[in-house]
């Protein structure tokens, strides 16, 4: 399996960096999982968006979904032949506003999943967790068949006592991390302190704290991450890290 960090910001895109995307890729599928701001110009820079098998959206946030509509304008105007047709957006049905949006046209394809979803794609199959958000948001466990490998994406979310056994044992965990530990309530995001103690509580074998803000220092979210998941859970940044191969 492999993670590439196509956009690791939280709220809005900044100093050229996008907001939530992140490609997975296995067997020649790739899979976009999210599409915030800038996240189509970040993603042309290392793969061909017609090679898209297909796109899952944890939530309809604007910082993981706007570049939806620019994505499906260059699957209607951009000339090239496309690995999929339509291309598969899957999005969760609780919000059947923003899910109907996911249909384009002949050119994108809503296709829905709810918390008890198990979606067979290519390579992967994935299972899914309602977290604690403003909006109906979804953690996702993807796990590659062949492997068994195993890659937990938090979504956005506060701490809840579900996190830890969703992301049990996972290879690497992808936590929402947003607050150093001093941030006052409320917070529908992890602080650092927690997403360590998610990692340790969960027994994952590497932490990779996203979903990163602008104006805290990311040394300091690292350290406190890293102090709270132990010497055993090397913590990395995305903001380090372009891709990961495991």
């Amino acid at each position: 399996m492999k993670l590439t960090i196509i956009g690791y910001l939280g709220g809005y895109p900044a100093a050229g960096v996008a907001t939530s995307a992140y490609l997975v890729e296995s067997a020649g599928y790739r899979l976009l999982m999210d599409c915030g701001s800038g996240a189509l110009l970040a993603l042309e820079q290392v793969a061909d968006p017609f090679s898209l098998s297909a796109v899952l959206l944890t939530h309809y946030h604007h910082d993981h979904m706007a570049d939806v509509g620019v994505l499906q304008y260059y699957y209607q105007l951009h000339s090239g032949t496309k690995q999929v047709s339509p291309l598969p957006i899957y999005g969760h049905t609780k919000d059947p506003l923003n899910f109907a949006s996911l249909t384009f046209g002949a050119f994108t394809q809503g296709v829905g999943y709810t918390a008890d979803s198990v979606l067979d794609l290519g390579p992967f199959q994935l299972t899914f967790l309602e977290t604690q958000h403003p909006v109906p948001a979804f953690a996702v466990r993807i796990l590659e068949r062949a492997s068994g490998k195993v890659l937990v994406n938090t979504s956005d979310t506060r701490a809840f006592a579900g996190l830890a056994p969703f992301a049990a044992g996972a290879d690497w965990l992808m936590a929402d991390t947003n607050f150093l530990a001093d941030a006052q309530p409320p917070l529908w995001h992890l602080t650092a302190p927690q997403a360590g103690e998610l990692a340790q509580a969960a027994g994952v074998k590497h932490l990779l704290l996203t979903h990163l803000p602008q104006e805290v220092s990311l040394a300091e979210l690292k350290a406190q991450a890293q102090a709270a998941a132990g010497p055993a859970i090397p913590v990395q940044l995305a903001s380090d890290v372009r891709e990961i191969e495991f």
